[in-house]
């Protein structure tokens, strides 16, 4: 899970519709000639799901499949734009959290 990250939820589902049922190896490899540039982030996160799921809970590194890949709205921060005539506008800089979930598939 990586909180905070600077990238809209938006742009970020859109990589990663593509990953649950997908084996770790696999999800990778897509990630890696996916042509956002969005999708290193999210292989960097799931990178550090399979390290962890191997590492905390024992589980076979080879038998690793993504479960859920979740991204959802995180802080969003107020900044302003200069407009015409001394004018100003307010936009948003979006952040998400984005959750990945692996799992043992069972032989």
């Amino acid at each position: 899970m990586t909180r905070f990250a600077g990238v809209s939820p938006r742009k970020v589902r859109l990589v990663l519709a593509n990953l649950p049922g997908r084996s770790v190896e696999e999800a990778m490899s897509l990630l890696r000639f996916h042509p956002s540039p969005h999708a290193r982030l999210v292989a960097k996160i799931v990178k550090s799901a399979a390290a962890n799921a191997e590492n905390n809970y024992a589980m076979d590194s080879d038998a690793l499949f993504v479960k859920r890949a979740v991204a959802d709205d995180a802080r969003r921060l107020r900044r302003f734009r200069p407009a015409a005539r001394g004018r100003v506008r307010r936009y948003q800089r979006r952040t998400s959290h984005i959750t990945i979930i692996v799992d043992e598939r069972e032989a």
